[in-house]
């Protein structure tokens, strides 16, 4: 084995130095570093609309009253209660007074489930209120429309 001079020896203890010295700065920075971020994400713009169905038994005439069914369809992934309100009538005919019917919904609360598509939500009825005091033969071929709207 060759003897190792002084400048050998110098050169290793240099050496042996920065190799401790870039290990050990390796480590510092391991253990001393910092950070931060940030980040987000959008918000639901809310949920859509669900849709009441109303389906009217046909055949309308005075002092017979005709089943209402109502149904509901939620487009939505989340459940959602819905609470019928009064139904209002409307009819094709400007002689055919709306104030001439009567309509019923369902009271209560029903449970829609999420993506759900014809959920009962129960029966009412609709009925042309027999006046004999008044012709309503303005009545005869009108479309009767009934609609609700939840709470």
């Amino acid at each position: 084995m060759r003897k190792m001079t002084k400048k050998n020896k110098i050169a290793a203890v240099a050496a042996s130095a920065a190799l401790v010295a870039v290990g050990g700065g390796a480590a510092y920075a391991y253990w001393s570093t910092t950070g931060g971020g940030n980040g987000s994400a959008a918000a639901s713009q809310g949920t859509s609309p669900i849709t009441i169905n109303v389906t009217v038994a046909p055949g309308v005439a005075p002092g017979t009253p005709k089943g209402i069914t109502y149904t509901a369809t939620n487009p939505n992934s989340s459940s959602t209660p819905v609470t019928l309100a009064k139904p209002v009538v409307t009819t094709s005919s400007d002689a055919c007074l709306p104030a001439w019917f009567s309509a019923t919904a369902p009271t209560g609360t029903t449970t829609v489930l999420g993506n759900a598509d014809g959920t009962a939500l129960g029966t009412g009825t609709l009925t042309l209120n027999d006046d004999p005091a008044v012709n309503q033969d303005a009545c005869k071929n009108a479309t009767i429309t009934v609609t609700v709207a939840s709470n």
